[in-house]
């Protein structure tokens, strides 16, 4: 265990104790800041006012944002193999 860190993260004004490998360290509290700042926002431009609303609303934001990104990251990919595609059947015709 001596490879594993404890921590303590506070989100919505509780604090959560983890052990955690450290490469994880970074990404979980920048996670962590990025759920405070999202509850902040929405209590302040939504009146919300009880924190397991702003979870609720963060949550659907981020796994929103999150799968918007694999979408568009499948359209691209969608996109190039189809454009890679083209050019192969351009190369092929003109040899």
């Amino acid at each position: 265990m001596s490879d594993k860190l404890k921590i303590k993260l506070s989100v919505a004004n509780r604090v959560y104790p983890m052990i955690i490998s450290p490469s994880q360290e970074e990404s979980l509290r920048l996670a962590s800041q990025q759920i405070n700042d999202l509850i902040k926002k929405f209590e302040q431009n939504y009146s919300v006012q009880d924190k397991q609303d702003a979870l609720a609303m963060c949550a659907l934001q981020i796994a929103s944002s999150r799968k918007q990104d694999s979408l568009d990251e499948d359209n691209l990919m969608e996109n190039l193999e189809n454009k890679i595609s083209s050019l192969i059947g351009f190369l092929e015709k003109n040899n």
